[in-house]
């Protein structure tokens, strides 16, 4: 018998995680009371941590996080540029210099 799986509004998960780390009851404990399975919810919980750890400390929103990243491209790719610019200056250097 196949097993039927319960899908959960985005705003019940949030709220669901909220209720487990403001009130600093036991997941099993609000699982129950909303009548979810404590995996369930022990799942969101890590979600929301793993994502609070990931970034969401740092203070930026999502435009910055976008130009930040943006950012971090493009002086990738300056450093390359400019590696390459030594490279062929030395070439060049050499070069003239009859070597």
């Amino acid at each position: 018998m196949a097993e039927t799986r319960r899908r959960f509004e985005q705003d019940f998960r949030d709220g669901a995680v909220r209720l487990v780390r403001e009130t600093g009851k036991p997941i099993a404990q609000v699982a129950r009371d909303l009548g979810i399975k404590d995996g369930t919810l022990a799942n969101w919980v890590n979600i929301d941590r793993r994502r609070r750890q990931d970034g969401a400390d740092d203070g930026l929103g999502e435009d910055e996080k976008a130009e930040l990243a943006r950012l971090r491209r493009e002086n990738a790719e300056l450093r390359m540029r400019c590696d390459v610019l030594k490279r062929s200056l030395a070439l060049w250097v050499e070069d003239s210099m009859g070597r």
